[in-house]
């Protein structure tokens, strides 16, 4: 091995030899230090960082709780205001477009001399299939007159303006004016966003008949995008959908069949002789039956003329009263009404909260009673009490 040679070119030593080796030492160590510090640079960065310590979970105080879920039930409570103004315009809209089209529609063709023709003939043929003792022509005619109803306004009006997207609407303007106030609720109380999550995954918000997708937390509904595709949410709407009856009209209750079944019976009636010709027609049948028919036009046809405006106010007031029901029904009935969805979840959120609404009260013990001077100690004279007691 050949010995390393310290010599600085340019330079001569002083002193000979001596002090040449202390130069070449001081290298030597030098070299060695700096090869050590670049192993231990490299042996760093090959080794992976430490995992950092996990901050101790936060504590969050029960009262903390207390005051977060009363902001969260009164949030709930003020997002209906917006959502039943909005619904309400909406079906304000929707009556006037009902109305309009009962007036330009319905009371025409009901009212017309040859509607009420052809509802006699209808009226004397269902008296004829009738079986002997029972006359259903009142409830058949009603059943008529109900679904031309539905053909000629309700189903026309719902193209416009249908009670069940505005139903799904108000419902999803709820959802969006909440989950608008709860980053507000949590920043105000500084309560972490992972326990304020898991928290708002236990409060109910849809919860409906198995199976479980048919129900979700309220962390849920506010965090789905777009909430409509939530299968919670579809089977919701769909439930109030089913017991409304569909678009074309509000609950069976609320429409217009006790307003068709007064007009037929009024019709049978009134056009008796007309249904008797129509009956006697239907049963001579050919020209002689054609003859009969023609005459009892011609008769009734004079005789309509004059009715018809009083067949039209009376049917038009009925018609307005039975306007009002439903459209109070669609407004206010919880199970089928444009504010089912909000108050279904509402009053879920409104349930979930309740245990928490009472904030507990710590009584704090009574002071003891301080003796004046000269009395005796209540204790003493209960204690006297009950030795008097005890010598009874």
């Amino acid at each position: 091995m050949s010995s390393l040679k310290c010599s600085f070119p340019g330079f001569a030593p002083a002193v000979g030899r001596p002090r040449a080796k202390a130069f070449c030492g001081i290298a030597i160590l030098a070299l060695r230090s700096l090869i050590v510090a670049s192993m231990m640079a490299v042996a760093g960065c090959a080794t992976p960082d430490r995992a950092p310590d996990l901050p101790p979970p936060v504590e969050i105080p029960e009262s903390t709780w207390w005051r977060v879920d009363n902001e969260i039930g009164a949030a709930a409570l003020a997002a209906t205001g917006p959502a039943r103004k909005y619904a309400r315009a909406e079906m304000e809209s929707w009556r006037s477009l009902v109305q309009a089209r009962a007036e330009a529609d319905f009371i025409p063709w009901f009212t017309g001399y040859w509607t009420q023709q052809w509802l006699a003939i209808k009226v004397a043929w269902y008296k004829l299939g009738a079986e002997e003792g029972t006359d259903p022509a009142v409830d058949r005619l009603a059943a008529y007159l109900q679904e031309q109803y539905n053909e000629r306004v309700l189903g026309p009006v719902a193209r416009e303006i249908d009670p069940d997207a505005v139903r799904g609407k108000a419902t999803m303007l709820y959802i969006q004016i909440l989950g608008e106030q709860l980053p507000v609720i949590q920043r105000r109380y500084g309560v972490p966003q992972a326990p304020f999550d898991r928290h708002l995954q236990d409060i109910p918000a849809i919860a409906l008949a198995p199976p479980p997708a048919h129900s979700a937390s309220l962390y849920q509904i506010v965090h789905a995008d777009p909430v409509a595709r939530l299968p919670a949410f579809v089977a919701l709407t769909a439930r109030f959908s089913k017991a409304a009856g569909g678009a074309s009209g509000g609950p069976p209750e609320a429409r217009i069949s006790p307003v068709a079944k007064r007009a037929s019976e009024n019709m049978v009636a009134r056009l008796g002789p007309a249904v008797g010709a129509s009956a006697a027609a239907a049963v001579v049948g050919g020209v002689a039956g054609m003859a009969i028919s023609l005459g009892a036009a011609g008769f009734g046809a004079i005789a309509h003329e004059k009715e018809r405006p009083e067949i039209e106010a009376q049917l038009r007031e009925s018609l307005d009263a039975a306007l009002v029901d439903m459209w109070q029904s669609l407004m206010d009935d919880p199970a089928s009404g444009v504010m089912a969805g909000v108050h279904h979840i509402s009053g879920q959120i409104d349930r979930g909260l309740a245990k928490t609404f009472a904030q507990p009260v710590e009584l704090k013990p009574l002071p003891r009673e301080i003796s004046l001077p000269g009395e005796q100690a209540p204790a003493d004279e209960e204690d006297k009490d009950d030795g008097v007691a005890d010598d009874r």
